[in-house]
C-alpha cells in the first residue's frame, strides 16, 4: 500500500499505467455513445482531473488536443452539411446549389437541402472524436508518454518509442509556437495573417529539429541502440508465436461478428490469439532482458483510479450492445437528447482520481505555499 499520512496518501507521482488505464477507460466509453450530454460529462470530468492532478511544470497537451476535436468538429459539421450524411431530415433549414451526379453514386450529394437532423447528426458524431481526443490528451497531461515508456514490454520496446516521439511532438510543436509568438509581439509585430503564420514556421520547425537531434543523442548515450544478440532457433519461435497469435485474434474477430460462422471460430479462437501473443511478448522479453531505476509502486490509489476508469467503459459498452435507451439519441425527428442517470453515474464514478489519487509533489508544494 502506499504510505499515508492519516486518511491522505502522501504526495508522489501515480503510475503511469494506471493514468493511461483511466484515459483509455473514457475513451472507450465516450466511443460507444453520441448522446451530447454523456459526452460534455467525459469532457468536463477529463478536464477537472487534469485540473485537480497536473504537476507543476508539466505540459498540458489538453488544450491543443480540445482545439483539433473543435476543429473536427466544425469540419465534420461542413463536410456533411455539403456532401450529405445519410440522414434525411424533416426539418430543412436552408438549400445550397446542387451539383447533379451520376446515378451511381447515390447516398451521395453536392450541396441540396441542408437539414437539421443531418447537422445534429454530425455534430453528435464530431462530439465524440473530439471527447475521444480529450481523454488522450488529458492522460498525456496526467502521465508522460516516456515515464509510460519504461514499463512496454521489451518485444514492442521500439515501437513503444515511437509511438511516444509521436505523442509528444505535437503537444510541443504547440509550445514552441506559442513562444516563438510571443516573443514577436515584444518586438512589436501582430502576430496575425499569413505572413506571419509563414515567419512562425520556420523558427518552430528548427527547434523540434534540434529537439530531435538532442533526443536521439540522449537516447544513443543511454544504450538505445544496443544490439541483442539472439539465435536463428530463438528468433523463429517467437516469430512464429506472433504470426499464429495475430492469426487467431483476426479469426476470432471475424467468427464474434459474424454470426453465421462456426462457433470455434468466435471466442475460443479468439482466446488461443490472444494467449500466443502473449507468450511471444514474454519470449521476447527473456531474450531482452532491462532493468529499471526507482520503479513506481503500485498500490491502492492506483487499483483505484484504473477501476475508476474501467468502470464507465464496462457500462457504456454493455449498454451499446445490449441497446439502452438513451445511449444514442433520437436522430429523426429531432428532439432533446435524453439524460440516462445510470451511464451519468458510470461516467462521474472517473473523477474519483480528482480527490483519491496522491496529489503530485510540486503541486502539493505550490498548494501549501499558497495555503
Amino acid at each position: 500500500m502506499a504510505p499515508r499520512l492519516g486518511s491522505t496518501p502522501l504526495p508522489r507521482l501515480l503510475h503511469p499505467a494506471a493514468w493511461w488505464a483511466w484515459g483509455v477507460g473514457l475513451a472507450v466509453a465516450a466511443s460507444q455513445t453520441t448522446n451530447p450530454l454523456l459526452l460534455a460529462l467525459v469532457v468536463a470530468v477529463a478536464a477537472w482531473v487534469v485540473l485537480e492532478r497536473r504537476e507543476v511544470g508539466a505540459t498540458n497537451p489538453l488544450v491543443p488536443f480540445l482545439l483539433v476535436g473543435l476543429f473536427a468538429i466544425g469540419l465534420r459539421v461542413v463536410m456533411v452539411g455539403l456532401l450529405g450524411g445519410g440522414v434525411t431530415g424533416r426539418v430543412v433549414l436552408f438549400r445550397l446549389p446542387e451539383v447533379p451526379l451520376p446515378a451511381w453514386t447515390s447516398g451521395v450529394r453536392i450541396g441540396g437541402a441542408v437539414t437539421l437532423e443531418g447537422l445534429l447528426a454530425a455534430l453528435y458524431e464530431g462530439l465524440r472524436l473530439a471527447a475521444i481526443l480529450a481523454c488522450l490528451g488529458a492522460v498525456n497531461a496526467l502521465a508522460s508518454p516516456r515515464r509510460l515508456l519504461r514499463y512496454v514490454p521489451a518485444t514492442l520496446y521500439e515501437v513503444g518509442t515511437a509511438v511516444v516521439v509521436a505523442l509528444t511532438f505535437a503537444p510541443q510543436m504547440v509550445d514552441d509556437a506559442a513562444r516563438v509568438r510571443a516573443a514577436r509581439r515584444l518586438r512589436g509585430h501582430s502576430g496575425r495573417g499569413l505572413r506571419e503564420i509563414g515567419r512562425l514556421a520556420v523558427p518552430v520547425l528548427v527547434g523540434g529539429l534540434e529537439r530531435s537531434l538532442d533526443l536521439a543523442a540522449s537516447m544513443e548515450a543511454r544504450g538505445y541502440g544496443r544490439v541483442v544478440r539472439r539465435s536463428a532457433a530463438s528468433t523463429r519461435f517467437a516469430a512464429g508465436l506472433t504470426l499464429v497469435g495475430l492469426l487467431g485474434v483476426v479469426v476470432g474477430l471475424y467468427g464474434l461478428l459474424d454470426a453465421t460462422s462456426p462457433a470455434v471460430l468466435g471466442l475460443p479462437m479468439l482466446v488461443v490469439g490472444v494467449l500466443c501473443a502473449g507468450a511471444a511478448l514474454v519470449v521476447g522479453a527473456r531474450r531482452d532482458p532491462r532493468t529499471r531505476y526507482r520503479r513506481d509502486p503500485w498500490a491502492g490509489p492506483e487499483w483505484l483510479v484504473s477501476l475508476s476508469g474501467l468502470v464507465p467503459a464496462v457500462v457504456l459498452t454493455a449498454g451499446a450492445v445490449l441497446s439502452w435507451p438513451g445511449l444514442v439519441p433520437q436522430q429523426v425527428p429531432a428532439g432533446l437528447p435524453p439524460v440516462p442517470l445510470g451511464m451519468v453515474a458510470a461516467i462521474a464514478v472517473a473523477a474519483l482520481p480528482a480527490v483519491a489519487a496522491p496529489v503530485p509533489p510540486l503541486l502539493a508544494r505550490s498548494r501549501e505555499a499558497a495555503a
